[in-house]
């Protein structure tokens, strides 16, 4: 692992403008929003705001980069590999800024940004970059007198729309397939984070990538995200958010031109705790799963179910664990927890909890504001006396508050981790391997964690069940979602034919 420099002190925010053809350009309006630290609640920069026009741009640039005898479409698949490894190249030279530019846009503590986030980031770019010359077709057997064969083709002009809670991360995902298999891309990051986005727009500028091939419209969703889901010349839109608002992407895309379509979307994700676990370490993942990043993380592990056996030390240790968090500045090195990307957020996460104890469940530590800290800060929250049916158990928090249910018998934990409307991911501690291959059947999540959390690779798919999603990030089905499949039949003649 790399050692840990200190935050930039002061950065400059180099780009607030559209990108667009390779160019940083004002929208055509004029209009511009205001970027909060979410730290400190001061503003941070206004950035253009792209509207509907904006993104016709945008789109025009993608599809005129992608015409048959453009310069990407003609490039060597190993210099397309070159670009995307260049890309990380970069990254790795700008990794201080990046991480603190992502730190103070986003309110994600600037070491896990730095050693984690930006890791991930690099490591995905170049995965996807050995990818570039493997997409492989089939042979298929058929009739006697015939030849079948499939390839995989780029789609071509696709959108993605990327959250707010790892910007980077998500870009990276989207990005990296997307570019590998020869598309184009026009990218809508958060209206809450967009610099990230537009500082990896300059790099891939500076990689060396063709104009339109990459492009960056950042607004809100209801306008440039509408505009770039609904629009007829983009083959696919891929989505990261609520699922709220995945409902209106994929609406959006059937009402169009029934594009492609990948979503990945909320989750109430159960971590499952046994009684042979070691329950320090247990308590402490189960501490990580949930309050990382002020749990603003989709597959955190927002249902804890402890075994009965061990569920009042398991209860005890994690209010001991949730009242030493330490929580600041996401640029302090010394801080484990950040601030709530906003104050919509940091009140809807209070209203929650005080909804929950009302409804009867009990409060053991945290449930309220640092005000003191000047951002929008919540205590870490430790909630138990919970029922499978209460608004808490149901609802995504996307907060900093562990709800911790007490079971019996793995049959009935099985059945009460799948009674939700998600399935993006679970999470089970013990050192039963029976027990573990039970959990890792029988809970319906797209990604299962074995005694750990969050481990994550490029080359392992990522997506949900039921209403967390559609399709899959990373790995090799995350590339090929970005392709379309050519089957060709050909009739050849036979030998004697070819004897006359």
């Amino acid at each position: 692992m790399c050692a840990l420099p200190q935050p930039l002190l002061n950065p400059e925010i180099k780009y607030t403008q559209l990108f667009i053809d390779n160019k940083f350009v004002t929208a055509k309006d004029g209009t511009t929003f205001s970027v909060v630290n979410p730290s400190n609640g001061k503003e941070l920069c206004k950035v253009s705001e792209a509207k509907e026009a904006d993104v016709d741009v945008a789109v025009e640039a993608a599809k005129k980069a992608f015409e048959p005898k453009s310069e990407w479409r003609k490039m060597a698949l190993k210099q397309r590999a070159h670009l995307l490894n260049k890309v990380a190249d970069l990254i790795e030279r700008d990794r201080a800024y990046l991480a603190t530019l992502e730190s103070m846009n986003n309110g994600k503590v600037y070491s896990r940004v730095y050693l984690g986030d930006i890791q991930m980031v690099i490591d995905v770019f170049r995965y996807f970059a050995g990818w570039t010359d493997k997409l492989v077709g089939e042979t298929i057997p058929v009739d006697e007198g015939f030849f079948a064969y499939t390839k995989n083709e780029p789609i071509g002009v696709c959108g993605a729309i990327i959250p707010w809670n790892v910007p980077l991360i998500m870009l990276a995902w989207k990005t990296a397939p997307c570019l590998a298999a020869g598309n184009t891309l026009v990218l809508k990051p958060a209206e809450l984070t967009p610099l990230t986005a537009l500082y990896i727009a300059s790099l891939i500028k500076e990689a060396g990538f063709p104009a339109g091939v990459f492009n960056v419209v950042p607004g809100f969703g209801n306008i440039a995200g509408s505009a770039l889901s609904h629009h007829m010349d983009v083959g696919k839109i891929s989505f990261t958010g609520s699922t709220a608002v995945g409902r209106l992407v994929q609406k959006a895309a059937a009402d169009s031109n029934f594009k492609k379509v990948t979503l990945e979307m909320g989750g109430k994700s159960p971590n499952i705790i046994f009684p042979d676990a070691d329950i320090d370490y247990a308590v402490e993942m189960a501490h990580t799963a949930i309050f990382s990043h002020g749990g603003q993380i989709c597959c955190a592990g927002a249902r804890t179910f402890v075994h009965e056996d061990i569920y009042d030390e398991f209860v005890k240790k994690s209010i001991e664990r949730a009242k030493s968090r330490t929580i600041g500045d996401a640029m302090d090195l010394k801080v484990e927890q950040g601030p709530q990307i906003s104050k919509a957020q940091q009140d809807k996460i209070l209203r929650l909890i005080e909804e929950g104890t009302t409804d009867g469940a009990c409060l053991r530590c945290g449930g309220g504001k640092m005000e003191e800290l000047g951002g929008f800060y919540v205590q870490p929250t430790v909630i138990t006396d919970l029922k499978d049916d209460m608004l808490l158990a149901k609802e995504e928090i996307f907060g900093p508050v562990q709800l911790i249910f007490k079971f019996k018998a793995v049959s009935e934990v099985i059945e009460r981790a799948n009674k939700t409307l998600y399935g993006l991911a679970a999470g089970v501690f013990t050192n039963d391997v029976n027990k573990a291959m039970a959990i890792a059947n029988g809970v319906c999540a797209g990604t299962v964690w074995v005694n750990c959390y969050f481990a994550m690779r490029p080359s392992v798919p990522f997506g949900g069940y039921k209403q967390s999603g559609i399709g899959r990030d990373l790995g090799e089905h995350a590339l090929r979602s970005y392709t379309e499949v050519k089957s060709v039949i050909m009739k050849v003649s036979s030998p004697e034919s070819l004897d006359s």
